[in-house]
């Protein structure tokens, strides 16, 4: 394990699940990452406004990863008022020091199939690896007859990278079949979500009452946040 291989994990986490933890995991057991950071974004680029709000949707990622050691919440993107870019994202981590070849955006293969409507492609590819994951209707085999113009960025997890360059890593492994919209659908609908997100998380949104039917024009993110301090892809 080398602590300069450092994996990015990002997402609207509205909320954070466990297809979510399963992406992650399988990105840092099977490329060898030394770190994890989880990053929650405050506004993701061309999707609907996020339920929860950015004190929420951060506190259940904290919640989520303890279990995990090598992991950790970020708020780099919550610290700022624009809108969630996954180049800026790359950037910064460009600028505290790390090389390219030493980060690893971790995403689902359903997200990574749009990867050429994203902001700046394909120069994002040049500021970091990619470690693809299947997901359950999006297996990783499906992106070179997607993304054909990719294919020779393409590799196994264990093919060897040329110095000062980046690969698209494809990391075929069994992750849980759930969704963020899932999850909130069931809540509105008073179904469980129990093994949908980790027992804590679960805990939280029931507590706080998040996802729950409310009414016209109010969202979670006019709530209080301090009320809930009582009780971090699709982006692009």
């Amino acid at each position: 394990m080398s602590d300069r291989r450092i994996g990015i994990l990002g997402g609207t986490f509205d909320p954070i699940h466990v297809g979510h933890l399963d992406i992650g995991h399988a990105a840092e057991t099977t490329l060898n990452l030394g770190r994890v950071y989880v990053i929650t974004a405050k506004t993701p680029a061309h999707r609907a406004h996020p339920v929860a709000s950015p004190f929420q949707r951060f506190a259940m990622v904290a919640l989520a990863i303890p279990k995990h050691q090598n992991w950790r919440a970020s708020d780099m993107e919550l610290r700022h008022d624009s809108v969630s870019y996954t180049v800026d994202t790359l950037e910064k981590f460009g600028e505290r020091g790390y090389e390219r070849s030493e980060l690893f955006f971790i995403i689902g293969a359903d997200a990574f199939a749009s990867i050429d409507q994203w902001r700046d492609f394909p120069r994002i590819l040049d500021l970091a690896n990619f470690a693809v994951v299947s997901r359950p209707n999006a297996k990783v085999d499906t992106l070179k007859e997607r993304l054909p113009q990719l294919i020779a960025r393409m590799a196994a997890p264990d093919d060897p990278v040329p110095p000062g360059e980046t690969r698209i890593f494809l990391i075929d492994a069994q992750t849980s079949e759930v969704s963020s919209s899932a999850i909130r659908a069931n809540c509105e609908s008073g179904k469980s979500i129990e093994g949908m997100v980790t027992p804590i998380v679960q805990q939280y949104i029931e507590q706080h009452g998040l996802y729950l039917p409310r009414a016209a024009g109010r969202r979670a993110s006019d709530a209080d946040g301090s009320a809930a301090a009582g009780g971090l892809h699709g982006k692009n």
